[in-house]
């Protein structure tokens, strides 16, 4: 059941338009994650969403009702900032139960409310505590708490792990999924890092310019990305511009690729680092090149591999193993075998 839709929305900041016609639907009890760098327009997206910043024409519902020029005290949401925004002379459960009181809700519904919601958050007993006696994880678990409390329709997340440490970010996206699942609470989270949108999100928004350049979920978003931006946004990708030959057959270096297109046409042939992998000897058509450098990155090697006339290095991510078997080092001649079957075609249009 659709539960927000966002219809030719359009966002403009004097004679900057920051939302260019952005249009979605999001389901109802979906995790959906605004992916995009720094300017494309994300946050500006939430802010329309949350009646923070009122867009410039275009239409959005949330559960049947027209919310487009609603404030934001009309709208059914709970909001997380990146800098958590608690308050600092309230203990942890004044902090989550200010909502609540402002209801004028009985005490004792309100004191099993905040209780409830300290152990879902696993500080049970930080009830009397201040922000300022609190770690970041543990500050930004309690603003999620507070926008929880009232049990909103929507969930909005504005960077909310960005501020935090790489271990704890880690630990704290887990639970804030586990969390969105167990409430089934529709959310949007919005964020520049690829890693936590990949791991956390239903479907992916990937926003560039003011734009769209495609939704879908994580694995689609991955492994098909519609366009080169997306396919350079996320994770690492080979690239190699290619001209077909009067007989439409496509050429890396001096070897012929096995995809047949219109004769002349320019396209972009793209694909993934650790879908590259070392030939195996007597194998068919491969790669060979000469390895340029070798860069341990815990989970893999990632090898950056000169092949003929090609301008750029071509990188392969190998497996220490393979690494250790071959005895690979800098300078030696590798052939490698491309996964033409993962590969994208993007015509020049597209570039």
């Amino acid at each position: 059941m659709t539960y927000l839709t966002i219809d030719n929305v359009v966002k403009n900041f004097g004679d900057f338009r920051a939302l260019k016609g952005v249009s979605l639907t999001v389901e109802e009890g979906e995790f959906i994650c605004f992916l995009g760098p720094s300017g494309c327009g994300k946050t500006t997206l939430l802010r329309a969403i949350a009646g923070l910043d009122l867009p410039s024409d275009g239409r959005i519902e949330q559960a049947g009702r027209d919310i487009t020029q609603a404030p934001p005290e009309q709208r059914d949401f709970g909001i997380v900032f990146q800098s958590y925004a608690l308050f600092p002379n309230l203990t942890v459960y004044q902090n989550i139960a200010f909502g609540l009181e402002n209801l004028r809700l009985p005490r004792a519904e309100i004191q099993h409310r905040v209780q409830s919601l300290l152990e879902t958050i696993g500080l049970p007993d930080s009830g009397n505590k201040y922000p300022g006696q609190l770690s970041g994880g543990q500050q930004q678990r309690v603003a999620l708490a507070r926008a929880i409390a009232l049990s909103p329709g929507l969930l909005l997340l504005d960077e909310p792990l960005s501020a935090l440490d790489a271990r704890v970010r880690v630990q704290l996206r887990a639970e804030i999924k586990r969390l969105q699942r167990e409430l089934k609470v529709t959310t949007i989270m919005v964020t520049h890092d690829q890693e936590e949108a990949l791991a956390m999100a239903d479907r992916i928004v990937v926003m560039n310019h003011g734009d769209i350049e495609q939704i879908g979920p994580p694995e689609e978003i991955y492994y098909q990305p519609a366009t080169p931006f997306v396919a350079r946004f996320i994770g690492a990708m080979n690239f190699h511009a290619t001209v077909a030959d009067c007989d439409g057959r496509l050429s890396l270096g001096k070897h012929t690729l096995p995809r047949q297109v219109a004769p002349g046409s320019r396209h972009l042939l793209a694909w993934r680092p650790e879908l590259t992998r070392l030939a195996d000897t007597g194998e068919g058509p491969a790669l060979r090149g000469r390895i340029q450098q070798l860069s341990f990155l815990g989970a893999f090697i990632r090898a950056e591999v000169a092949v003929d006339s090609h301008p750029e290095p071509i990188l392969a991510d190998l497996s220490a193993r393979d690494c250790d078997l071959r005895r690979l080092q800098p300078g030696q001649e590798i052939a490698l075998a491309l996964p033409m079957e993962h590969t994208h075609l993007f015509s020049e249009a597209c570039t």
